[in-house]
């Protein structure tokens, strides 16, 4: 951003002056400093200066850059304004070239600056060009000092000069001076212009202020409502206030645009639904976007995505997607829960299955898990099984005492029906 705004202003501070005399600038009819001044005149370089100056400026035509400064290092001069303007050349193209060349304009922009010779207009660029070099140098402070010398000598104001000041404030860490220019930036673009509010947004965000970073991207949003990073990062800036119903809101519209095309921002509204109590929306938004492949097909994701079926009491498909997490995962605590599930929708053979899994893989407090083995078999009229698990129960402290009533109904039931 910076570098950009750095580049277009490099020559177009120097050619609008180099070959024509200038006249005095216009100032803004309200400043101070104009009344009762008289017209400065116009100074122009001697005619042997000058002879020598149009050749360098014809080889810089022809893009010769580097004879274009030969030329102008070999002139000597005896005037002020002369050695002044030439200076100001080199400068400029030095500028120009970039890269390393950059750095040699300096010397040369201050020496141009220093007695306040030149006309005025060339004046002023040249200090505006010496703040934009002195930025792409990492000079900050020097930058933030001519950028002040240039609005108190032209008595002008610039958005892309209060940008670029705001930005030499976050360089110096200096984040509570950024808010003035970037928002004085914002009043003086003619067209809304994002990097004034990526600057008030940074200072902010970098002070853990959040409440106002919100309300920049509640401003910039309703600006630029086609930018999808807005919505993105102003329904993640609602979480951090903790205001999750404006973030689901805000990234559910996000959505609808298709904007949300990572996998972070997807499991985010996903998280969001289940947050505001709207589980099945969360099951199917991870469910469609596991089944594309932007989401890994990962066993802390299914395992999400089941306990979303589960809490939808979608409990056949949240039972099958615990199974499949178990089968990644192999832990026995998501056998177990596959093995609850199939239970309670009563498909009784794959819950003896998913539970006798959980057993044989070491799952802690293993009684509940026999009690519901138990009545498994149960239910499948398979007493000789039922009554060897309502024993295992029995054997567990937390459980002993259910199992041993268990242990006598089935015991009953199995006498009742002659199935001993």
């Amino acid at each position: 951003m910076l570098k950009k705004l750095i580049t277009s202003s490099v020559m177009v501070a120097f050619v609008a002056t180099a070959t024509i005399p200038m006249t005095a600038n216009a100032y803004a009819a309200a400043c101070p400093k104009e009344v009762g001044k008289k017209k400065a005149r116009t100074k122009i370089v001697g005619p042997s200066v000058g002879k020598k100056v149009g050749k360098a400026f014809e080889a810089y035509s022809e893009d010769r850059i580097d004879d274009a400064i030969t030329i102008l290092l070999e002139i000597e001069t005896s005037k002020e304004y002369d050695r002044a303007y030439v200076d100001r050349f080199i400068a400029n193209m030095y500028a120009t070239k970039g890269g390393d060349s950059s750095k040699k304009a300096l010397p040369y922009l201050e020496s141009s600056v220093k007695n306040k010779v030149l006309n005025e207009k060339e004046h002023a660029d040249t200090i505006k060009l010496l703040a934009d070099l002195q930025m792409q140098e990492k000079q900050y402070r020097n930058a933030l000092k001519n950028y002040q010398f240039w609005m108190d000598d032209t008595c002008k104001e610039d958005s892309n000069t209060y940008v670029k000041i705001a930005q030499a404030h976050y360089e110096l860490k200096e984040l509570d001076k950024m808010i003035a220019p970037a928002d004085r930036a914002i009043a003086l673009f003619e067209k809304p212009n994002q990097n004034p509010y990526i600057l008030k947004l940074t200072s902010y965000y970098e002070r853990k202020q959040y409440k106002n970073s919100v309300k920049v991207l509640e401003e910039v949003l309703q600006l630029f409502p086609e930018n999808k990073q807005w919505w993105t990062q102003l329904g993640m800036f609602y979480m951090l206030v903790e205001d999750y119903t404006k973030a689901l809101y805000t990234l559910d519209l996000a959505y609808q645009q298709g904007y949300l095309t990572k996998e972070t921002e997807i499991k985010t509204l996903a998280n969001l639904y289940a947050t505001n109590d709207v589980p099945y929306r969360s099951a199917k938004l991870l469910e469609k976007y596991i089944d594309s492949g932007l989401i890994a097909r990962t066993d802390t994701n299914l395992y999400t995505m089941a306990n979303a079926f589960h809490a939808s009491q979608e409990v056949k498909t949240a039972a099958k997607y615990f199974g499949e997490t178990a089968k990644l995962s192999n832990n026995p605590k998501h056998y177990r829960r596959q093995g609850m599930l199939l239970q309670q929708s009563e498909q009784y053979d794959a819950a003896t299955v998913a539970l006798q899994k959980a057993i044989d893989l070491g799952i802690e407090n293993p009684g509940r898990v026999w009690m519901t083995l138990a009545e498994a078999y149960f239910y499948q009229e398979k007493y000789t099984q039922a009554t060897r698990a309502i024993k295992k129960a029995q054997e567990d402290p937390k459980t002993k005492k259910a199992a041993r009533a268990w242990a006598s109904y089935i015991r009953d039931t199995a006498e009742r029906k002659k199935k001993v």
